[in-house]
């Protein structure tokens, strides 16, 4: 006997509708699975037979032949387990099928016959919104994620009897609801703040113009002397997230398996920091089905690379595209997938291979050729990039010790959502949102300068020995520090202290 199942695939991360065909017929006993199915779902064959037997169902003794279409796609993962078992067991009689075509079924089993969670709900329940069947049986563990999505019903199940009870009694269970309001709530709470962060108060003043108007930024300093920290601290000052960035944050996290189950939906600005020994597949997104990397993940939040001299060039390399467009395209023979990847880059890097050539208080062991080796890791394209460079300095004892609590992420965060609404009336017809995305043209246009600030660039330039790709970070980075002071003109002190804020320009690192 025939019988069909439906359920999704992920391509990227979008979905699919597969339909799996299931024909149990006379033969030898057999599995033959055809339909382009990796590895994971091959082995499906193991894991669906045992959770049959071990749920109180009979396992047919007959030629079992199970097709997923389309079959020219690759098909990948667990979550066609709990279809395919749906399916033996309608073309073995032992359930009524008549209702298999008003549900997709999504679930891995285990060998007892429980359901475990699948990857990528939130985007099979957005694909599922725009087809003409809203009924999904799912993992009880991704209810809430399905829950997001208006207009799907969700039926959470646990086990693969209780799932076949539902199909014969469809009214035994009332589909999964989620307060949407209340869950982004719950989920956006950060676990740390800048207020326990003592001293580097020009380093939080930097990230503070940095985060105002979206510039990608550099520390630069000894061990020791809280960049990691800092940048820890940073996605708590950033705007909230609107409820579609939420959801596709959280789109990106599912397809990844990187979701906590308990949330169901990402309601906090990400932060990523990879080991830097990470290849360019792993950051960039790729594979046989190419899959979101490190820059995906961090979209909509922050992409932290600590000790930056120490990441292969390669890596480096691949974040020049997603910097310059706001995604990121991977490309193979039969498709290209684009996924977002709109994040802020901050980096962090000693200032030679000891970490100690800006430390008064600890001598330095490099020689000036390793120093430049170093410094000569960081390509110049990729600094062209990166509008902020700060030095920090080691942290002093009287710092550590200050009982005081230093400025709370909330109070900072209301000065910089202050002056992002200042960037998005003045850029709402230019269609960029922040100072960071201007063009040549916009800089011309929005940052204008006076006589005296136009002699004190000039003589910051040539004095200061200042690049020329400097010039328009320093004017982009001077327009925010303007807008954090509620000024329509950039001023004198606005751009002095954009000047401090180059520092590897400045060359305060060259021996």
């Amino acid at each position: 006997m025939l019988a069909k199942v439906y359920s999704f695939g992920l391509l990227g991360i979008e979905a699919y509708p597969i339909e799996i065909e299931v024909d149990v017929s006379r033969g030898l006993p057999s599995i033959t699975l055809v339909g382009l199915a990796d590895t994971s779902i091959r082995e499906s064959r193991e894991r669906v037979k045992s959770a049959i037997k071990n749920s109180g169902f009979e396992w047919p003794s007959e030629r079992i032949t199970i097709s997923l279409a389309p079959s020219d796609l690759k098909k990948e993962g667990t979550c066609f387990d709990l279809a395919i078992a749906i399916g033996i067991l309608t073309a073995t009689q032992q359930l009524n099928g008549q209702n298999l075509k008003d549900y997709y079924i999504l679930g891995e089993l285990s060998l007892d016959g429980s359901i475990r969670p699948a990857r990528g709900i939130l985007s099979i329940s957005a694909a599922m919104a725009q087809s003409g069947v809203q009924n999904l049986i799912l993992p009880l563990e991704n209810a809430k994620e399905a829950g997001i999505v208006q207009g799907i019903r969700a039926f959470p199940l646990k086990t693969l009897r209780e799932t076949v009870e539902f199909l014969n009694s469809p009214d035994m269970a009332k589909p999964f609801k989620v307060d949407l309001e209340k869950l982004l709530q719950n989920s956006s709470q950060y676990p740390v703040d800048f207020s326990e962060v003592k001293g580097q108060n020009l380093a939080k003043r930097a990230i503070e113009v940095a985060v105002s108007g979206g510039h990608n930024m550099l520390m630069i300093g000894p061990p020791g002397s809280g960049k990691t920290m800092l940048a820890k601290r940073i996605p708590t000052i950033m705007p909230d997230l609107t409820l579609d960035e939420a959801l596709e944050v959280t789109k990106i996290h599912s397809v990844m398996g990187t979701l906590p189950v308990k949330d169901g939906v990402i309601g906090i600005r990400p932060f990523r920091s990879p080991h830097h020994t990470i290849s360019d597949v792993a950051l960039a997104g790729g594979g046989t089905i190419p899959r979101p990397g490190e820059i995906s993940l961090s979209h909509q939040g922050v992409l932290f690379l600590d000790e930056l001299p120490e990441f292969q060039r390669n890596c480096l390399e691949t974040l020049r595209q997603p910097l310059e467009d706001g995604s990121i395209r991977i490309s193979r023979a039969a498709k290209s997938f684009v996924f977002p990847a709109s994040f802020m880059l901050v980096c962090a890097m000693n200032p030679c291979p000891c970490g100690y050539l800006s430390d008064p208080r600890k001598a330095c062991h490099c020689n000036p050729n390793k120093i430049a080796n170093y410094m000569a890791k960081i390509s110049g394209p990729l600094l062209d990039r990166i509008d902020i460079h700060i030095e920090l300095p080691s942290i002093k004892y009287r710092e550590l010790t200050d009982p005081k609590d230093a400025e709370s992420s909330c109070a900072i965060k209301a000065r910089v959502e202050k002056a992002r609404g200042i960037q998005r009336k003045r850029f709402k017809s230019e269609g960029i949102f922040y100072n960071a995305q201007m063009d040549t043209k916009m800089v011309k246009k929005y940052c204008r300068l006076d006589d005296q600030s136009q002699e004190l660039l000039r003589l910051a330039m040539t004095e200061l020995g200042l690049s020329a790709r400097a010039y328009a970070k320093i004017l982009k980075v001077a327009r925010t520090i303007a807008d954090l002071a509620g000024c329509e003109d950039i001023k004198t002190e606005h751009l002095s202290e954009a000047v401090q804020y180059r520092s590897l320009d400045r060359g305060i690192f060259a021996i």
